[in-house]
């Protein structure tokens, strides 16, 4: 714990003096001078009650101490819900989804998983959700409504190809949509020729017309933002979000995989990735077994460069529990929060229970 302003905490000295104060106003206070046949008697009768007419100045002077303690704004590690945070589910619907190895098959057994993560998470975490093959898309951007995730989920195609990159990117645009970054700049480049005719043996204003059209740039280029260049943070130091991925197989197509875990890293977000499925892969009727073995050692890393988790869910039971972990790991942060609200409130309920037992015991405040 540390403080914000840690010169007020010189107050605390002054509390010392509340009780001396206290002790000497009883003192001066003057007693009623009441005859009574016997003194006895009423000692007798207020013995068991004297304790009451110090609870309240008890709960004032701890109240005081707490509104001291709170101006100096206390910061402590406390574990919070993340505020505005969001989770982006990328998952893999290539075609090797519909080996039935874990049952009933992959891509079944990963959208029941994923609705259940979603029934574990606090409701304030938005989620957004990309599908990944050859291509790459944001089925449902970032939101806090279950039913059109769940939709979502349900409604998946398979493809052809892997883009486990493109999965990466694709999120992060997502989640830095100021950022400038576009999978398909990032895949196919910006190389196209707008002249379409003439070449290096044209002559003549025709062949530096064909020049000035091959280098000319369509409206849309013009307008498209340049990547916003970022200053590089710690590794999973972006507390506000979190990737999941889920994919049965190896990139092949898009943007490098460890390229992309790089992106995420920069900017202190973390992956978390589920490799589903076999690692020495398993013919299917096509013969293309490649397609079917997973790239763990690539996953790995992926989630070791961003300070993310690799889990290897081979059942779909392990699949669930996979994602019950990652879901119990994404609700809490421990931060550094101030706490001084917290306390000035602990404080002022003090001080009105205080004049509260005043008022009950003694008909006034005091």
């Amino acid at each position: 714990m540390f403080y914000l302003w840690p010169e007020y905490l010189w107050a605390l000295l002054a509390v010392p003096l509340l009780p001396v104060v206290y002790l000497w106003l009883l003192r001066r206070r003057g007693k009623p001078a009441v005859r009574f046949s016997s003194v006895a008697v009423v000692r007798a009768a207020h013995a068991g009650r004297q304790w009451r007419r110090h609870v309240p100045p008890a709960l004032l002077l701890v109240a005081c101490c707490g509104l001291l303690f709170a101006a100096a704004r206390p910061v402590a590690r406390v574990p919070l819900p993340w505020a505005r945070s969001t989770i982006m589910l990328a998952m893999d619907v290539s075609l090797s989804m519909r080996v039935s190895d874990v049952k009933p098959t992959r891509l079944k057994a990963a959208q029941e998983a994923a609705k259940l993560f979603l029934s574990e998470l606090p409701r304030e975490v938005e989620v957004g959700l990309v599908t990944f093959a050859g291509s790459t898309q944001v089925v449902q951007r970032a939101t806090h409504d279950r039913g059109a995730l769940v939709t979502a989920i349900d409604a998946f195609q398979m493809q052809t190809g892997t883009a486990v990159g493109n999965a990466i990117v694709m999120s992060l645009s997502e989640l830095f949509p100021d950022h400038g970054l576009d999978v398909g700049e990032m895949t196919y480049g910006n190389n196209q020729n707008y002249g379409g005719r003439g070449g290096a043996g044209n002559s003549g204003n025709g062949g530096n017309g064909n020049n000035r059209r091959s280098n000319a740039r369509s409206l849309d280029d013009r307008v498209k933002p340049q990547p916003k260049q970022i200053t590089p943070v710690a590794p999973g130091s972006y507390n506000s979000a979190a990737i999941i991925l889920l994919s049965d197989g190896r990139r092949t197509t898009g943007v490098d995989t460890l390229e992309a875990a790089k992106m995420a890293a920069d900017r202190g977000v973390r992956v978390y990735v589920v490799g589903l499925g076999t690692v020495d892969g398993e013919s299917m009727s096509n013969g293309m077994p490649i397609y079917l073995r997973l790239d763990e050692p690539t996953l790995r890393e992926v989630a070791r460069m961003t300070g993310g988790e690799y889990h290897h869910a081979g059942t779909a039971e392990k699949l669930r529990s996979v994602y019950e972990t990652l879901s119990s790991r994404v609700q809490v942060q421990s931060r550094e929060t101030e706490i001084t609200a917290l306390i000035a409130l602990g404080a002022a309920l003090l001080a009105a229970t205080a004049a509260a037992l005043s008022m009950l015991w003694h008909r006034r405040i005091a």
